[in-house]
């Protein structure tokens, strides 16, 4: 499973959907990114593990989007998204 996580601007939480293939969660990452740049349009994202959970977005409220496998780090409690070690 993959998660497609958008943060938006002024919203501590992310919103995130879930995509069963690699190929699907990349497809639906770019469709994003692409949204990102360009005119601002309102965008629909599903979820594939819980098909009724819908949003819809404005392109030119997203900050950020992030591609993530979905394993063992999601199940021990850590969030996805990057981790930096400070020593």
């Amino acid at each position: 499973m993959y998660s497609i996580d958008v943060t938006l601007k002024y919203s501590p939480i992310a919103v995130s959907v879930q995509r069963k293939d690699r190929e699907d969660a990349e497809a639906l990452y770019q469709k994003v990114v692409a949204a990102m740049g360009g005119t601002p349009q309102a965008i629909e994202l599903t979820c594939e593990k819980e098909p009724e959970k819908k949003v819809s977005l404005f392109s030119d409220q997203i900050s950020a989007v992030i591609i993530s496998q979905r394993s063992g780090a999601a199940a021990s409690g850590r969030p996805t998204g990057f981790f930096v070690g400070v020593e």
